[in-house]
């Protein structure tokens, strides 16, 4: 049985990466011997912070890396997010040990980090689809996060590392989609080195009545690059005082948010553990998102095909890839006429709704199963 170790450094919200490489540890403790490394960013002094900002290097994750991988000797090393606590010096330690290292990439950030100029952060564009970063008159330095210049300073000189280990280096990559695959290659990495590995998302317990009880459901963070304010929008627009919107999770625009909302029939329900948030799938007509970003492989979108629902979303990323060819409910991205109308659509019959939701679930158990993805890992880890 070969032995796999796992690294992901988790983020400070859950997040839907934790929550895959969740359900991907238990897929693969299925059929390999894993063990599991988790970083979490914690500052325990600004002394360290900055000696971390400057070198790139954490010797206390080093040590803890030296101590498992020194007794466990795996086969294969499986990284997930790196940022920050986990430091790229883990890196260079693997490749002095001539480690076997795969590494898996859940978005396209490492392209916004790459660059100290915010120009060259949005090739000419205004806004970046990848993170939501905005153009502003006279910004010159790639201010990443907006609260902070040494945040962003820190997170600059880690992306231009990172960005040179994928490009440099030979270890294979894993992304969730083609699309995503062939972005990569664009940007200079081999194609032979990247391979097609969506997240294994289990099916929720099937425990809930399910029943549609006038709901659409946005479970996610909320925040401007996620589209909240058009999403809200269209809804109001609509005018349909039958249905519910209900808005889970928490983010930077919530307050706001809801200090604005004027309507009886949408909901802000803040963060809720995933069970709820099944429940409130299940009981649902369907879920939507609005977001303004590429996206990978949003886990609400899979978790609501897993449950029979149907899903509206745009058209951005790989995302089509997990629906059923000529889906009826994707819209232009920005085109929030179209999204208004394929709400309607979802709304007028529901009985049409429930069928498409039906399509989602008999597309997933085809073209994503746990014996076909058990099947990708074989290839991965070979």
């Amino acid at each position: 049985m070969k032995k796999i170790l796992i690294i992901h450094n988790r983020y400070q919200n859950l997040g839907g990466e934790d929550i895959a490489v969740t359900h991907e540890v238990a897929l693969l403790k299925e059929k390999y011997d894993v063990k599991e490394l988790y970083f979490h960013n914690k500052i325990d002094s600004i002394f360290n912070f900055l000696k971390l900002v400057l070198t790139l290097k954490n010797k206390k994750s080093v040590r803890k890396l030296d101590k498992i991988y020194s007794n466990f000797l795996p086969d294969f090393v499986y990284i997930h997010n790196t940022w920050f606590n986990a430091s790229l010096d883990i890196f260079n330690y693997l490749e002095k040990k001539d480690a076997k290292i795969i590494i898996k990439i859940h978005n396209f950030r490492y392209n916004c980090t790459k660059n100290f100029k915010s120009k060259q952060h949005l090739r000419n564009g205004n806004v970046c689809v990848a993170c939501g970063f905005k153009y502003k008159k006279l910004q010159y330095f790639n201010k990443y996060f907006n609260e902070s210049y040494l945040k962003s300073l820190f997170v600059l000189l880690y992306g231009r590392k990172y960005f040179k280990i994928l490009l440099n280096s030979n270890f294979k990559i894993a992304v969730l989609t083609e699309f995503h695959k062939n972005y990569l290659n664009e940007l200079g990495v081999n194609l032979q080195r990247l391979h097609v590995v969506p997240n294994f998302i289990d099916s929720p317990q099937n425990k809930y009545i399910q029943k549609n009880n006038q709901s659409i459901v946005y479970a996610g963070r909320v925040s401007e690059e996620k589209g909240l304010k058009e999403l809200v929008t269209a809804f109001k627009n609509l005018d349909i005082p039958s249905y519910n919107l209900k808005i889970v999770g928490d983010g930077p625009l919530l307050k706001e948010l809801i200090d604005s909302n004027t309507s009886n029939n949408i909901e802000f329900l803040g963060q809720v553990d995933n069970e709820r948030v099944h429940g409130l799938i299940a009981n649902s007509v369907g879920v939507i998102t609005a977001t303004k970003l590429l996206e990978g492989q949003p886990t609400i979108l899979f978790e609501a095909s897993l449950l029979k629902k149907p899903c509206i979303f745009p058209e951005t990323g790989g995302l089509l890839e997990f629906f059923p060819n000529n889906y009826p409910l994707s819209y232009q991205q920005f085109n929030y006429s179209d999204l208004e109308n394929k709400i309607k659509l979802l709304l007028q019959n529901q009985d049409r709704s429930s069928s498409i939701g039906e399509k989602n679930y008999n597309y997933l158990s085809s073209k994503f199963s746990k014996e076909i993805t058990l099947e990708k890992y074989n290839l991965l880890f070979n």
